[in-house]
């Protein structure tokens, strides 16, 4: 069959150059012969590029292309400036995502995902202008869309781009489980339970205070992650191939900054020392590792969680969980804490992507680091599960928490950990005696300290009530002596 615009003669090809030869692309495939190399020679995490790198990338080329056009590019064909920036906002607002085809994982330092975006854009500038993909002559994915750029400080600032987009989400994922955890301290204020050290009975608190510390933990969080953005702001856009704008004309590189800090609303920065930003990527292990401490509090109290709502029967069982899905395919009626469970598995996997980081960032060598691609696909997945891990748990677990009020009551009159609230009372050893009858009796604590005429029923009640447990420290006075129980 022929066809009067493939280049092959085959219909649904044409043929593309490089250095290293020819090869057949896709007739109106918007990627060419350097994406399809590396889709060839890098089948590792069978996973694209996060899709908000990509978009990132489509902001971070369109400030370029603004900038070159600003300083003369393509002054004599405005149609053809306009069809690349009409790529470049395509390209960043997703449209053009099935397109960017390289592996997550490759090798190059992410040249790459570069060449792909260079690629699409180009041919997508292409179609724009009523040409046919491949036609490079007219529009080329080097001369014009990498025109004055590299990998080197194209990638690592389109990095910085989609992690501050991410931990924006994320912030706000954290403001919302933050105020979830607030609103059920207030709701479960009144509720009594035993606190507890080393998972043994220790002392009386309440409920709400448990959530308190859970709603504080969080709120942590969320401002350590807003702090992170200062950090990615400093970029290396301008500085080429090692930091030193070799290729870049000067003024183009005083501006380009400021376009992508038009583009994209963010306060983004040039480095004072561009051959510093380019070849370290400390900053990359420094946002992880608050990745991480979010992580950590994810996990504690998810865990908490599984065990407050451990039983129903035969566990803590003070609180109750929503109940998502059957727990069993064997054992009926059981229903398993998944939320918490999923969440935490989040958790442990962001904790890895931080020691990965953490190597990845340490190997690189001399004027470059050659594992970006690995650090970007362990951050931006961090970033992304744990907004989703915050929400998830927030929707799906937190808001519908109630209290077993009745369990919770039951274990405050039992328990050895009401003794210490006695101490006003009783003092140390009077305390530590009735605690030690009331087990050999078989009785609640409450029932002993009455029937034995150590205390009246209504204070002990006072002793172990919301106020008491909730207040800071004991009364002024002290320990009183049993004498004066």
């Amino acid at each position: 069959m022929n066809n009067s615009n493939d280049i092959t003669g085959a219909a649904d090809t044409r043929l593309e150059k490089d250095s290293l030869g020819e090869m057949a692309v896709a007739r109106d495939a918007l990627y060419g012969i350097h994406a399809l190399r590396a889709r060839q020679n890098f089948p590792l995490a069978n996973r694209p590029v996060h899709p908000e790198l990509i978009a990132a990338y489509g902001v971070v080329k369109g400030a370029c292309a603004r900038t070159n056009h600003e300083l003369g590019a393509w002054r004599e064909h405005p149609q053809k400036a306009e069809a690349i920036f009409r790529a470049c906002d395509e390209t960043a607002s997703g449209l053009l995502n099935d397109q960017v085809i390289v592996d997550a994982l490759q090798g190059g330092a992410g040249t790459s995902t570069n060449m792909n975006i260079n690629e699409v854009i180009a041919n997508r500038a292409l179609q724009l202008l009523g040409a046919a993909p491949g036609q490079y002559d007219l529009v080329s994915p080097l001369d014009d869309i990498n025109l004055h750029q590299s990998t080197n400080d194209t990638y690592p600032t389109a990095m910085k781009l989609a992690a501050i987009r991410l931990l924006r989400r994320l912030e706000e994922q954290l403001v919302g489980l933050q105020e979830a955890f607030q609103a059920k301290e207030q709701a479960f204020a009144h509720v009594v339970k035993i606190g507890r050290t080393e998972l043994q009975d220790a002392v009386l608190t309440t409920l709400g205070r448990t959530m308190s510390a859970f709603a504080e933990a969080f709120a942590r969080d969320r401002w350590r992650v807003y702090k992170c953005e200062e950090r990615l702001r400093v970029v290396n856009l301008g500085g080429t191939a090692i930091g030193t704008g070799l290729g870049a004309p000067r003024k183009y590189i005083f501006r380009v900054t400021d376009a992508l800090r038009e583009m994209s609303g963010i306060g983004f920065a040039r480095a004072e020392n561009l051959v510093d930003v380019t070849q370290n990527a400390d900053v990359f292990v420094e946002v992880s590792g608050i990745l991480k401490a979010c992580a950590v509090s994810l996990l504690k109290v998810s865990s908490d969680l599984r065990l407050l709502s451990s039983g129903p029967d035969a566990g803590f069982g003070e609180i109750i969980l929503p109940a998502m899905q059957a727990g069993s395919s064997i054992m009926p009626g059981k229903v398993n804490p998944v939320i918490p469970e999923a969440v935490s598995q989040a958790a442990m996997l962001v904790m890895a992507h931080d020691q990965v980081i953490a190597h990845a960032c340490s190997r690189g060598e001399m004027e470059l680091n050659a594992f970006l691609p690995l650090t970007a696909d362990c951050l931006l997945q961090s970033a992304d599960l744990l907004a989703r891990a915050c929400a998830l748990l927030r929707a799906r677990c937190v808001e519908g928490i109630e209290a077993d009020t009745a369990r919770c009551g039951r274990h405050v009159n039992t328990a050895i950990a009401s003794a210490t609230a006695l101490l006003p009372a009783l003092g140390y050893a009077g305390a530590r005696d009735a605690a030690r009858d009331a087990a050999a009796r078989g009785i609640s604590l409450r029932d002993h300290v009455i029937q034995a005429g150590l205390m009246r029923a209504e204070d002990f009640d006072a002793l172990v009530a919301p106020e008491a447990v909730c207040r800071l420290g004991m009364p002024d006075g002290g320990i009183k002596g049993k004498e004066n129980g």
